[in-house]
């Protein structure tokens, strides 16, 4: 397959619809527990409906449609219905506070709201006042109520029973590849949100540019569980539905282990966080068995972590080798598994950096984890580690058509149709993040092999230089330290100190069983947490860890606090530390741990 001018998105769903009309397209659980199954082509008929509906609600091209909702069927469904009429989707967090979506909504300039539920419309009738360019906000469940401003789905769904086909589709052939599709606002870990503009063609060239670079098969499915407001769930639905993949939702990010069992999928992509924290979790549940089940355990990492080498090293297994390997199965990797559903042969790890040591374990247990690398800026996709050719701790060659390379200070620089437009109402950022020759500058440190392989080292403006001059930068530091068994997230610290320091949280699942298991009482996580005795294991295992660092590297001091959330205030909705806002409110214990000797 080469690499093809797409007029539209639509016509990418077109060419889908065309192959496999009555293949399955999108499944989830619904509220009987039973699987609801939409084809292509009944996809493609409601796509249809939805952009007529806002037709009928007078939409005109490159008007602005705002999505407040956790992944869902109909979050892709009025996704594709906005752009296939000429309009533009502007994802909402679902988790995003009143006053955060009202600066989206307004500076998106939005003229439609569609909501989950009526949990976002509480929080969008609070801001009422505040968002008046909204026209109408439209519920995909619940009860709308009395109110004008807000609409059932199912009425909406009505609404264009008297626009033509040919009316639509006249509309589509309006939008051309440089139209806009999205905006997509960054998740705001400094600052205010940038939103990103992406274009028809930034869709379609990078579904085309990532589907060239996986191991699809015939009747693959995969499972989504990452919230569509960020681009990276996107473009994964975008390239899942080029090749006729179907994707299954996830009911929810609590559901998930339940939901996967059902799913079953081949492949699936996640950000490193969800990775960490199975494996801890196996981890903790191999300690806590001990004894001949424990040494069983042991003994098949280190199988597999042989059979991982010898791949690595692209060697033949031997004999030997393949029937323990076979027997390590059976006995353990069997189990991590099912827990997938059973049928996964790969997965994605993106949006962040990750441990390598975390995708040797999955490596070694017979699942691959390819590390990729992209940002909003590039429709969330650059570069991915291929199926046959294993490099731990790198992100892999650039997908077709994109281009990198390193400035004279080891900045990442991108340039393709994959690198959005501009920031939206945003000139002064535009022109600090792309050259005049159309390179993206992403913030990123690393260096590119003979191979044109990418390895990211750390990000410019995390870096750490100490008092004593050493450059450290702490996203690998942190990896190695999210590997612990009790640590659940990680902050290093030190810019212009004497000596490293993290502030950490504790893994609340692990603790408990571990206090459990050595008959500690507690009454509550929290107070468990600050125990001398929870601080004392946390502390040896940073010290464990700090075996395996340069002696400038190592943690001196740690700080244990909760967790870091959403709701807190101190994670973004995917999952990255907002270590401002961290700094700012442990300010006083931070500034403790630098009084005094290391």
């Amino acid at each position: 397959m080469d690499i093809v001018d797409f007029t539209n998105v639509f016509q990418m769903l077109e060419q889908t619809v065309e192959n496999s009309p009555r293949d399955p397209a999108f499944r989830w659980i619904g509220q009987d527990e039973e699987v609801t199954t939409v084809t292509w082509k009944a996809f493609y008929d409601q796509v249809e409906t939805v952009s007529k509906g806002l037709m009928a609600l007078g939409l005109d091209k490159n008007d602005k449609v705002n999505v407040i909702s956790y992944s869902c069927y109909k979050w892709v469904l009025t996704d594709l219905a906005a752009m296939a009429m000429g309009c533009a989707t502007v994802g909402i967090y679902h988790s995003n506070l009143p006053t955060e979506m009202a600066y989206i909504i307004n500076h998106s300039d939005a003229r439609i709201v569609f909501a989950e539920d009526n949990t976002q419309l509480d929080k969008l009738l609070e801001i009422r006042a505040e968002i008046p360019g909204i026209e109408r906000v439209i519920l995909f469940e619940g009860d709308p109520g009395e109110d004008d401003w807000i609409m059932g789905f199912d009425v909406f769904m009505r609404l264009g029973t008297e626009i033509s086909t040919g009316d639509f589709n006249a509309r589509v052939r309006e939008v051309s590849p440089g139209d806009v599709a999205a905006i997509v606002y960054t998740s705001g870990t400094t600052g205010v949100p940038k939103g990103a503009v992406l274009t028809h063609d930034n869709i379609t060239f990078t579904a085309q540019s990532a589907f060239l670079t996986f191991d699809w098969q015939v009747g693959d499915e995969t499972f989504l569980f990452l919230p569509l407001a960020h681009v990276f769930a996107r473009t994964c639905v975008y390239t899942a539905l080029l090749c006729g993949t179907p994707t299954f939702f996830a009911r929810s990010m609590t559901t998930v282990i339940d939901d996967i069992k059902v799913a079953r999928p081949h492949w699936f992509a996640s950000v490193p966080r969800i990775y960490e924290k199975i494996h801890a979790k196996i981890l903790a549940n191999a300690e806590a068995k001990g004894g001949i089940a424990l040494k069983i355990f042991n003994w098949a990492l280190g199988t597999g972590a042989e059979v991982t080498r010898l791949q690595v090293e692209k060697r033949p297994l031997p004999l030997w080798l393949t029937l323990k390997y076979k027997v390590a199965t059976k006995l353990v990797f069997e189990k991590i598994h099912q827990a997938l559903g059973n049928r996964v042969r790969w997965c994605i790890s993106g949006a962040a950096p990750i441990n390598p040591d975390i995708i040797r374990f999955f490596h070694g247990a017979g699942i691959r984890v390819l590390e990729g690398i992209g940002m909003t800026e590039n429709t969330s996709f650059s570069n991915v580690t291929r199926h046959d050719d294993i490099r731990f701790g790198w992100v892999g060659p650039p997908g077709p058509g994109i281009e990198q390379k390193t400035g004279k200070d080891g900045e990442i620089l991108f340039r393709g149709r994959n690198v959005m437009k501009e920031y939206y109402k945003m000139p002064e950022k535009t022109a600090g993040t792309l050259t005049k020759d159309g390179w993206l500058l992403t913030g990123d440190l690393g260096e590119i092999d003979g191979s044109d392989n990418l390895r990211v080292t750390g990000r410019k403006k995390d870096l750490i230089i100490t008092s004593g001059g050493k450059n450290i930068a702490p996203e690998p530091i942190e990896g190695i330290l999210a590997t612990c068994t009790y640590i659940n997230q990680v902050m290093i610290l030190g810019d212009r100190e004497r000596f490293l320091t993290a502030v950490v949280t504790p893994d609340p699942d692990t603790v408990s069983d571990w206090a459990r298991e050595n008959r500690i009482p507690f009454e509550t996580v929290e107070d468990l947490v600050q125990s001398k005795e929870v601080k004392a294991l946390i502390q040896g295992e940073i010290e464990e860890k700090n075996r395996d660092l340069a002696s400038f590297e190592s943690i001196k001091k740690v700080i244990i606090v909760p967790e870091f959330t959403i709701d807190n205030g101190l994670m973004t909705p995917t999952l990255k530390l907002k270590k401002a806002r961290i700094r700012e409110r442990y300010q006083q214990e931070i500034t403790a741990m630098y009084q005094g000797s290391p």
